[in-house]
């Protein structure tokens, strides 16, 4: 039998951070802007806390909820309603601080996870992930920043773009290359680099489409996707994480986590695009009808709905995969790419029918749409993961003479 019933101890959970986010969480969200944010996330994480509601996916004995992936995410699907992501930094399972926290807990020795992880998940250390660099794009296996060992020690030169959160970062995951021979994906190595560090430079924080470009508050960073400068930076040997050559396959598993994060947030923006496109729908009369008895909005909510329903699909049997350790790949990269489009679409139509209040800053639609532009970015490119697809399902063809199994037809 196929189930999709959500067992009775995870709807009991969802139903109290439903609780926590409506009555703690969205109330505090109306000072944002108007108040220090460290302020207002220091007040409902106390709460959180109090609760229990905490880390979510990390282990028990590290300190969190112990949650396994189905249960994280129909928690994350309830976090997501908080649209400045307060949520996320109530329960302390922000990105890209969520997934840097997964690849210390598989990664990281027993001395890394107490000096480390510990103080993370406790929320008095914040972590930032330097992989990405302005030549390499997309390809993690194109990285130029260098690493030389020194005895004990490592000497790192190079440059980084977009290491989210860098700015008010305790601790930065490095990736550098570590060896000019060998197999292309074992080349790389993760450091773990205390900030601020000599030789770790932020350039700035470089200004985005659906962030401020200054800070409400002095003193106070926005998110930050900072680009670094890393110049003779000294890395004892102890601080490499996962050991020499498996940076490479440590930034795809802390990757594969957050196109899932992704995906369950782009849910709930997206359901609460299309209910905001109805309520406007059924609420506003041109040429003396309701706008929801036109045929045409009547599609264009339809199309709204078939994308939201199999994006649910979607992450729900990511989920199920990822709980029962089963190769997901060839789903995640396609799931990361329909949501991402969904999102995009859901909004775009929520502004239309809207028509030009939708255009105004009178609604969340107009930071949501630029917002919802960088899921075609983030994690990989539309066009890196529609190449693996692709390459994917000829292989499976090549394989066993038919593309099934990239294709879902493991299902059935």
């Amino acid at each position: 039998m196929i189930d999709f019933e959500i067992p009775a101890d995870i709807k009991a959970l969802r139903a109290t951070v439903a609780a926590f986010i409506d009555e703690h969480v969205l109330p505090a969200e109306a000072e944002v802007g108007h108040r220090p944010f460290l302020d207002i996330v220091a007040e409902v994480r106390k709460e959180a806390r109090r609760q229990g509601l905490w880390c979510p996916f990390v282990p028990k004995e590290y300190g969190g909820m112990g949650l396994g992936h189905l249960a994280n995410a129909i928690v994350q699907i309830e976090v997501a309603r908080s649209f400045t992501f307060l949520g996320a930094w109530a329960l302390n399972c922000m990105g890209p601080q969520d997934a840097t926290m997964l690849t210390l807990i598989s990664h990281g020795n027993e001395v890394q996870k107490e000096k480390y992880l510990r103080p993370v998940v406790e929320g008095e250390l914040r972590l930032c992930f330097s992989m990405t660099e302005r030549a390499a794009g997309a390809d993690a296996t194109g990285i130029r920043t260098t690493a030389v060992r020194d005895g004990d020690t490592w000497v790192l030169n190079g440059e980084k773009w977009f290491s989210s959160g860098a700015s008010h970062s305790d601790v930065a995951l490095v990736m550098a290359k570590t060896a000019e021979d060998g197999p292309r994906h074992k080349r790389f190595t993760t450091f773990l680099v205390e900030l601020p560090a000599d030789g770790y430079r932020i350039v700035r924080d470089i200004p985005v489409m659906n962030e401020p470009f200054e800070p409400a508050f002095e003193g106070e960073s926005t998110m930050g996707h900072a680009e670094v400068l890393i110049e003779n930076l000294v890395v004892p040997h102890e601080n490499i994480l996962g050991g020499v050559g498996e940076g490479f396959s440590m930034g795809q598993h802390r990757l594969g986590y957050g196109r899932l994060r992704h995906g369950m947030w782009s849910l709930a923006k997206a359901q609460a695009a299309l209910d905001m496109a109805a309520k406007r729908a059924l609420e506003r009369e041109t040429f003396g009808k309701p706008l929801a008895d036109r045929q045409g909005v009547q599609f264009m909510i339809a199309d709204c709905a078939e994308q939201l329903y199999v994006s649910r699909l979607m992450i729900l049997h990511i989920a199920y995969k990822m709980e029962r350790g089963l190769d997901m790949r060839q789903e995640n990269s396609i799931a990361k790419n329909y949501v991402a489009h969904m999102l995009h679409n859901v909004i775009d139509t929520a502004i239309q029918i809207h028509g030009s209040l939708g255009y105004t800053l009178d609604t969340p639609l107009a930071h949501w749409y630029t917002e919802a532009r960088q899921q075609r970015l983030v994690d990989g490119p539309d066009e890196v993961h529609q190449w693996r697809i692709g390459r994917n399902v000829l292989k499976a063809f090549e394989r066993d003479g038919t593309t099934a199994l990239a294709t879902g037809g493991d299902l059935f």
